[in-house]
């Protein structure tokens, strides 16, 4: 058995305290204990990281939304490509997510699909973020709203071709982005719903209406709000209208001031509060890369100026780091660190049913665990235990 780790001196926002200089003990990659520094008892044995008190630790983020980073893509089908991303996402903070597909080729879909399966298949080792499973995202998509997803590929919801694709999942399938105004949309809401696994709406057409119908069918979830999804308009509230409007549904945000406006951001804190959103980056291979030319989906993108962009101009993905997202938040709402944890780590978590073991930090639960320093930059982060990230001279 590894020696426990100790951190201790920092302050620390745990699942039920805030504590201004604590300690938390890790054994077997969770945590053992957690509290105030002066109830620690025993010390022995342990391995010790001493922290300044203007350090904080949170609870580990959940990118419930992301393609790629580091050159790598979860359409390159490849277990190395997985393991590519889940090495580098540990320095944004990003302890578990989810791997994200895209419309394309049903057997390039399928490759994706088999692939991770096996991956998680294996034990994921700690000191590298865990694959909790995979968003699907596409093609059961509306053409209208398709933005980088590529349109030749898009087709209407299919139960059966779901099952297929569940089936060689390995049923690591736990969330599914959809357009419930297609046919079939709702069928496939209502499945997804009886096998406990997340209808989201996006990448979608549909009016306030059609929501609301999609809603009583099964869908909890919406896609990166005001992306691609018909907008708010004050005779037809829409996909995003519904989505501020129904505490029903969860949503998604790219908090990057470029996939949405900072006042936008605002707004949708504002209507929809920290327990209502959930913090994404629908990022792309170029994530962490040089700008300039890259593959999506088999479309060429340019990325320059934190931007990700297609021929056209369409928006193709991020860039993003969810560590830069929840600075982002607190700088473009006021809202506090408390309230951006409760987006990156929390609700994502308890969409998708880990809360029990993620999404805070408590005794019994994974140590996934980030240091973040007074400018809520990284500057640590464990993955179930092992150290994965550690920011040179802090």
């Amino acid at each position: 058995m590894d020696k426990p780790i100790l951190l201790k001196g920092m302050q620390i926002y745990s699942e039920k305290n805030q504590f201004y200089t604590g300690y938390i003990k890790i054994t077997n990659q969770k945590i053992s204990e957690i509290g105030r520094l002066e109830d620690l008892q025993d010390i022995t044995e342990a391995v010790v990281f001493d922290f300044q008190e203007n350090l904080t630790a949170v609870p580990g983020f959940i990118d419930v939304h992301i393609h790629g980073a580091a050159g790598a893509d979860v359409m390159d089908g490849t277990e190395s490509a997985l393991m590519t991303m889940a090495n580098s996402l540990p320095a944004e903070g990003t302890t578990s997510f989810l791997a994200t597909t895209m419309t394309q080729e049903q057997e390039e879909i399928e490759k994706a699909l088999k692939t991770a399966a096996v991956y998680m298949s294996k034990p994921q080792p700690g000191g590298r973020a865990e694959i909790l499973g995979v968003h699907l995202e596409g093609p059961f998509v509306n053409k209208e709203m398709a933005g980088a997803q590529p349109s030749q590929y898009i087709i209407d919801p299919d139960v059966e071709l779901f099952k297929k694709w569940e089936n060689l999942s390995q049923g690591n399938i736990k969330l599914v982005t959809l357009a419930p105004e297609r046919p079939g949309g709702k069928d496939l809401a209502s499945y997804l719903n009886s096998k406990s696994i997340v209808a989201s709406i996006g990448h979608s057409n549909a009016t306030y209406e059609e929501v609301k119908d999609s809603i009583e069918a099964g869908c909890t979830h919406v896609t990166h709000l005001f992306n691609q999804m018909r907008g708010l308009h004050h005779r037809e509230p829409g996909v995003a209208g519904a989505a501020l409007l129904h505490d029903e549904l969860m949503v998604e945000l790219i908090a990057d001031g470029v996939h949405v406006k900072p006042e936008m951001v605002k707004l949708a804190f504002k209507q929809k509060g920290e327990e209502g959103l959930i913090l994404i980056t629908d990022s792309m291979r170029a994530k962490c890369l040089k700008n300039g030319h890259y593959d999506l989906g088999g479309q060429d993108v340019t990325v320059a100026d934190g931007k990700a962009v297609l021929q056209d101009g369409t928006l193709a993905g991020s860039i993003l780091r969810l560590g830069h997202a929840v600075k982002n938040m607190i700088e473009f709402t006021g809202c506090s660190l408390e309230d951006a944890i409760q987006m990156a780590s929390v609700n994502p978590a308890k969409q998708l049913g880990v809360f029990s073991r993620k999404g805070s930090l408590e005794a019994g639960k994974d140590a996934d665990i980030v240091i973040l320093n007074e400018e809520h930059d990284v500057v640590m982060t464990l993955c179930r235990g092992e150290v994965a990230y550690r920011k040179e001279n802090e």
